[in-house]
């Protein structure tokens, strides 16, 4: 089995940011590629004061534009440690530890925290769950914010997990059954058995197409057979424990990043190995 790799791994694979440039030119074009102006190729060479490789011929490749890195004056191997940070970690990386661990401003890494969720996001990406003979959980939970003289400002999140399989979350303006099942027709293939607590939102599931199973909370049913949303309550333990345990607070402008950075690590959570190197393949700008 293949292990994580470890802090002393990292510096030794990337200890300055040349080594950094070196790679990010290796996977987005590396000596194979054809040189625009003269079509050669096999003859690239890193300039010395510009981040940027060279042709024989003059012609330059610049690896850091179209990627997270683009126009940022902040040294690459600190992103790279940045994004090697949000792949160790069970809970995420608050943004003044960031600060701390990197040595910049907290406005700079409050920056590449927002960018580095919003890559993983786009990295996991997002396929329909389920299909005939699959099940998938589907529960609502109500995350951050404060009542205020009675008046509820949660932000509503739908989640939806494939048993041994993947989420997918959406945060969504209100918990109307047209809201969910708009959401659940999208995002879960028909024929799918689909299993909820007895929300109303829920109700009328098997009227587009699903085989619909429910257990009901308030009289302390929590599993009937293969019927249960525990594996989706798990997911939001997670949620709740990194929001409030990593970030006190996170505004609702940004939930669904953080939402994107969250489904990312569980749906690699049995492959902890790949987080990494997964990030380091793709470099293109969500």
């Amino acid at each position: 089995m293949a292990k994580s790799l470890t802090i002393r791994g990292f510096f030794a694979q990337f200890p300055n940011d040349g080594a950094c440039l070196d790679h990010l030119f290796e996977t987005r074009y590396g000596q194979g590629y054809p040189c625009e102006r003269c079509g050669e190729t096999g003859k690239w060479r890193r300039l010395t004061n510009v981040p940027a490789y060279t042709c024989n011929c003059g012609h330059h490749v610049h690896p850091m534009v179209g990627t997270p890195f683009e126009r940022s004056r902040t040294p690459l191997q600190k992103w790279f440690y940045a994004m090697f940070l949000f792949t160790t970690t069970r809970h995420g990386v608050a943004a003044k530890e960031l600060q701390r661990q990197l040595g910049v401003t907290y406005k700079t890494a409050w920056r590449m925290a927002r960018m580095i969720r919003e890559y993983m996001g786009w990295v996991d990406g997002d396929g329909r769950l389920g299909g005939p003979g699959h099940i998938v959980e589907t529960d609502k939970a109500f995350i951050g914010g404060k009542d205020k003289k009675g008046k509820e400002d949660k932000a509503i999140v739908l989640g939806m997990v494939e048993r041994d399989g993947e989420v997918i979350t959406r945060v969504i303006p209100n918990k109307r059954e047209y809201t969910v099942a708009f959401q659940i027709l999208q995002w879960i293939k028909t024929g799918t058995r689909v299993s909820t607590d007895e929300a109303s939102a829920f109700r009328n599931l098997k009227d587009f197409g699903y085989e619909h199973s429910t257990v009901n909370h308030s009289k302390d049913e929590y599993v009937r057979g293969s019927t249960h949303t525990n594996t989706i309550e798990a997911f939001w333990g997670i949620v709740k424990r990194t929001v409030a345990g990593t970030h006190i607070w996170v505004s609702p402008k940004y939930l669904q990043t953080y939402l994107g950075e969250i489904e990312f690590r569980w749906n690699l959570r049995r492959q902890p190995e790949l987080m990494f190197p997964l990030l380091l393949a793709f470099f293109q700008r969500p």
